[in-house]
């Protein structure tokens, strides 16, 4: 399998780019075409619809930033990671825990968990 902290990595930097082209093209780099995306509030099926997801959280969330919290943990072609979101004064004032299913060095999968999210949000 592919480094599992670089596909995590680069997970995080499709979740952070707010331009529509340069994270589409992200997305056809590191997700298998028939991608899956789900959490507890939104599901996205193909790149197409996860991009448009994306794009929503930074609608709701401006200026708002993903960042890895800690180490990315790997089995087989699955990997499990958290992460932190949050704008700069409160940089992790969201979490998650996601697991993903790696096909031939691609995101197949992610399921996403809400660890920590403020009543406001």
């Amino acid at each position: 399998m592919t480094d599992a902290a670089y596909i995590a990595e680069r997970y995080i930097a499709v979740w952070n780019e707010a331009d529509p082209l340069r994270r589409n093209a992200l997305l056809i780099e590191g997700w298998s075409e028939d991608a899956a995306y789900v959490d507890p509030l939104m599901r996205g099926d193909g790149r197409d619809q996860i991009s448009a997801l994306i794009g929503a959280v930074h609608q709701r969330f401006p200026g708002f930033r993903f960042t890895l919290d800690g180490r990315v943990d790997a089995y087989g072609d699955r990997i499990r990671f958290t992460w932190a979101l949050g704008p700069q004064s409160e940089p992790d004032m969201i979490k998650g825990t996601d697991f993903a299913v790696i096909e031939q060095g691609r995101l197949k999968s992610v399921t996403g968990f809400l660890d920590k999210v403020p009543p406001n949000a």
